[in-house]
């Protein structure tokens, strides 16, 4: 007896300590939910920010073999989002149909897929086919991890709780450990002088890659869907089905969600929006390096403080989101999302107004542009999650289909991570970019300063038309209110 007492003192001390943390606001499973955002945080920046310049840049990869790349990208990128989402709804296997389970075993492989890019498979000449083969490989493994756990963990967002207060906890959460995550672009840039050092480059990878393999695993085993248990036994008393009758009814069942979630209004409106703001990302993720080394001189901006500059990109972003949590209870995401976009477009035409003499006000305004549009892209959950909540009510289902929603939303959206690349580098290279990549000083003159007003005009132009379609397209949105809507708000 005497020996339990110990034991049952540190228990109780240990669930006092649990209990204070409670009381403070800690929330074991939106933790354990956030530390899938850290882990992909650190790995999903560095990729897009860096990728593109790698393989231009010093793999040399060819003008045709990017876009070959792209394409082929552009069309896995699509179809694997809706094809993920469907295994993850109505699959019978655990890993699949279990959204923890999926972000468990899909960790580790979603790591690796990160490190393919950064290391060649051989020394390559300039406009090596294996280099176009490399990207290829690279790209389409790395979105088909990340389309895999990513998506589990989208539709945790909508189903560990339908409140809108526990959403907006996860979401805060989230940004917390994304600028924790987001931070990995600038210690990397400081690292590896962005990139100038490709060996320091590669083994900050590497250890970034398996920080963010344990952060993912710990959601694995600690996470949990209100539904997980509900479907394990909807889809273990279907078992009895004959295999051919369940590929007929699989089939039939796919066109008919499908057709149940596309012809819904707000989707629409919510897609279109969202084409433009993953274009948006893409375009300055991809360039902004490209772009600031090209306008502004380094006697104005040494290394240093351009890598200070674009870590700000990816850390200011949760810091705005979660500064504007009162924000988003009081007016909700609808208004402050139709408000970026409106500053997007008065700020490209006070850009343009200055021109791009002006250094440090274009350094800012590539700054301001890449936190406004990655802050307003966080808050794209919740819509999501009002759109699964609208349907799971609408057409009286026994779960949500969150994955297939969130699965078709990437189908007609993740084609402009493509569609951003190509286009910008195809508009450069008309100006002499493929010749000029490494800021040619002893190039002709002319051709360098045509290039530079080109990047100048896109880098006003793009956000200025892009901004005033995303207004167009949000304005009708219906869901406005949801964070006033006590009522639907029941969790099973």
């Amino acid at each position: 007896i005497t020996e339990r007492k110990p034991a049952s003192g540190v228990c109780s001390t240990k669930m006092n300590v649990f209990q204070h943390l409670i009381n403070f606001g800690f929330n074991p499973a939106a933790l354990a939910y956030a530390m899938t955002t850290l882990g992909a945080a650190m790995i999903n920046n560095i990729f897009s920010f860096y990728y593109v310049k790698l393989f231009l840049n010093k793999y040399k990869i060819s003008e045709g073999a990017f876009h070959q790349s792209q394409v082929v990208y552009m069309v896995w990128n699509a179809v694997n989002d809706p094809l993920f989402g469907y295994l993850q709804d109505n699959s019978r296997v655990p890993c699949c149909s279990q959204r923890r389970l999926s972000i468990l075993y899909g960790a580790p492989l979603y790591s690796l897929a990160f490190l393919l890019a950064w290391f060649p498979w051989r020394s390559y000449t300039p406009g090596d086919w294996l280099s176009g083969l490399h990207l290829t490989v690279a790209l389409c493994a790395f979105d088909g991890m990340l389309t895999f756990v990513l998506l589990a963990q989208c539709a945790l967002f909508a189903e560990i709780s339908s409140h809108h207060q526990s959403r907006l906890r996860l979401v805060k959460y989230s940004q917390v450990a994304s600028l924790i995550g987001s931070s990995s672009v600038l210690f990397c840039g400081m690292v590896s002088g962005n990139m100038e050092d490709l060996s320091a480059f590669q083994a900050f990878t590497v250890l970034i890659a398996i920080l963010s393999c344990g952060c993912m695993v710990y959601t694995g085993f600690h996470s949990e869907s209100r539904f997980d248990r509900q479907g394990s036994e909807s889809k273990a008393e279907g078992c009895v089905e004959q295999t051919s009758h369940q590929s007929a009814i699989s089939f039939s069942m796919l066109r008919t969600l499908m057709w149940q979630i596309l012809t819904n209004k707000d989707f629409q409106l919510f897609v279109l929006m969202n084409f433009f703001q993953v274009f948006m990302l893409a375009f300055f993720n991809n360039f902004t390096m490209i772009f600031s080394e090209h306008l502004i001189p380094p006697d104005v901006l040494p290394p240093l403080a351009k890598s200070i500059m674009y870590g700000a990109g990816f850390i200011c972003p949760q810091l705005l989101v979660l500064s504007f949590q009162h924000l988003l209870h009081d007016v909700g995401y609808y208004r402050i999302i139709l408000f970026t976009f409106y500053m997007e477009v008065a700020m490209a035409a006070i850009m343009l107004a200055f021109g791009p003499q002006h250094y440090y006000i274009l350094a800012i305004f590539l700054t301001v542009n890449m936190v406004i549009i990655q802050a307003a892209f966080s808050l794209f959950s919740l819509p999501l999650a009002d759109i699964i909540d609208t349907d799971l009510q609408k057409y009286k289902r026994s779960s949500p289909l969150s994955s297939m929603v969130f699965g078709t939303n990437a189908l007609f959206t993740k084609p402009a991570q493509s569609l951003a690349p190509m286009t910008v580098l195809t508009i450069l290279n008309q100006f002499g970019y493929d010749k000029l990549k490494e800021v040619g000083r002893d190039s002709n003159s002319s051709t360098l300063e045509s290039l530079h007003s080109v990047m100048f005009y896109l880098v006003c132009l793009v956000p200025f038309c892009v901004g005033a379609v995303q207004v167009l397209a949000w304005k009708p949105f219906s869901i406005r209110n949801s964070h006033t809507v006590d009522t639907k708000y029941i969790d099973g």
